[in-house]
């Protein structure tokens, strides 16, 4: 067989003509490479940037087989004049690299791979602005720990006013995306050959920063996070998206999420225009919580009703809709007074609002093992809440402390909006645990 030539590029500059190395060669630039506007060059072989090289691309570049930059590699500034192509020739269809230390800044990327699964495998930090077309083939990315650079070895950044385009089943990215600046964003995401965007609102401010990805079939995910506030009926299971903001963050988003008949779990989907709302794990509390739901059945989608209470894990739920009212109260079903500052009491969020009301909670046996009115003046949990105690009149063993397991919770309150003043009656599994 005979042996790959590789060439030192010390500097180069195309000004005129249409570049094409042989399938064999491998280049690597060790000096100063510039594509100008207006100019097409194709890499057949192996490509690599070293340490000490220096590539702009403000024409357009062909790459054929693998892309390793631990250089520096981007476009003039203010150029939008460049494009990128990874892509395959017909006697290497292959699973592509793109790796390397180095971050590489690209204005307009076009993806366009028949490579069944995985046809790009991300280890390279990139920036993307322009237009990124999702042709064929799927990026997978990488986010492992790389020592070298502290950060993830793949990352795939969306910078200010950068969109993705024609991404399915087929194209899309596996894997965290990154979205930079204040506008709206349709993240290209995906897993196991599934194409599943989540979108966000514009934010207010320029340098913004929300991460995203989406996962299909993790069950072991699931299995210890089924607890979940009282208006909350049945849970999508099979799927979920991370939406993730920077902590430098000054504002909020909605969140819009697609389901679909493939890769949603359908007891969730018996009647979504009244039922559907998106859910997010609340990792403090170790609950899902009601993020609300403004569905569009044309196109399959759910939008919060407003900005996000909080960031994470999100996915659908089905909620009771006999529980929503305007300003009610939300009920968590997990208490675990073990002094840690969370779920320390049954939390019952804006009961105070409401002072005619009673709280019982029963064991299995139907025994009644905590009564009270008047629950939690305050709000803040700080008097007449239950802590994992039997307290009340009519109690069994009062001030007893009670064994872990699941009781049942009937909380009854008076309920006063513009059509007048009526009784609510709840009631639902409560989950007592570290007790």
């Amino acid at each position: 067989m005979k042996k790959k030539r590789k060439y030192s590029v010390l500097l180069l500059s195309i000004c005129s003509a249409l570049l094409y190395g042989q399938e064999s060669i491998s280049v690597a630039n060790k000096g100063i490479l510039s594509v100008v506007s207006d100019e097409i060059v194709s890499f057949q072989g192996t490509f690599e940037n070293r340490e000490e090289g220096d590539v702009t691309n403000d024409g357009t570049v062909f790459y054929f087989r693998d892309f390793i930059n631990e250089g520096a590699y981007g476009i003039t500034t203010n150029k939008t004049t460049s494009t990128t192509v990874f892509t395959v020739g017909e006697r290497n269809k292959r699973k592509k690299q793109i790796a390397g230390n180095g971050v590489s800044s690209f204005y307009n990327i076009v993806f366009d791979s028949p490579v069944s699964q995985v046809a790009f495998d991300l280890k390279n930090n990139i920036d993307a602005s322009g237009v990124v077309e999702f042709k064929d083939g799927i990026v997978q990315v990488d986010s492992t720990f790389n020592p070298t650079t502290s950060l993830s070895k793949g990352m795939f950044t969306f910078n200010k006013d950068a969109t993705a385009l024609y991404a399915n089943d087929a194209s899309h990215v596996d894997g965290f995306v990154e979205k930079v600046g204040k506008e709206s964003f349709t993240y290209p995401l995906g897993h196991d050959g599934k194409y599943r965007p989540a979108r966000i609102s514009g934010s207010k401010n320029k340098r913004d920063i929300y991460l995203s990805r989406y996962v299909y079939n993790d069950q072991a995910f699931f299995e210890g996070r089924s607890h979940a506030v009282g208006v909350i009926n049945k849970i999508n299971t099979s799927e979920y998206w991370i939406i993730n903001n920077a902590a430098s963050n000054k504002s909020d988003v909605l969140v819009t999420l697609s389901w679909d008949d493939e890769t949603t779990s359908p007891n969730v989907l018996t009647n979504p225009e009244e039922e559907l709302h998106i859910i997010r794990w609340d990792e403090e509390a170790q609950l899902w919580v009601d993020e609300g739901g403004v569905v569009d059945m044309s196109t399959k989608e759910v939008t919060t009703i407003g900005t996000v209470k909080g960031y994470g894990i999100f996915t659908f739920g089905t909620v009771k809709k006999d529980w929503i009212l305007d300003g009610d109260i939300v009920i968590y079903n997990l208490v675990t007074p073990d002094g840690d500052g969370k779920n320390d009491y049954f939390i019952i969020d804006h009961i105070k609002n409401y002072p005619n009301n009673k709280v019982e909670i029963y064991n299995r046996w139907g025994v009644r093992v905590y009564e009270t009115t008047g629950y939690d003046p305050e709000g803040d949990g700080s008097s007449n809440v239950f802590k994992g105690y039997s307290e009340g009149k009519r109690v069994a063993n009062q001030g007893n402390k009670l064994a872990n397991g699941t009781y049942y919770y009937v909380i009854t309150y008076e309920y006063t909006d513009a059509n007048g003043s009526r009784t609510i009656k709840k009631a639902a599994n409560l989950h007592l645990e570290s007790n």
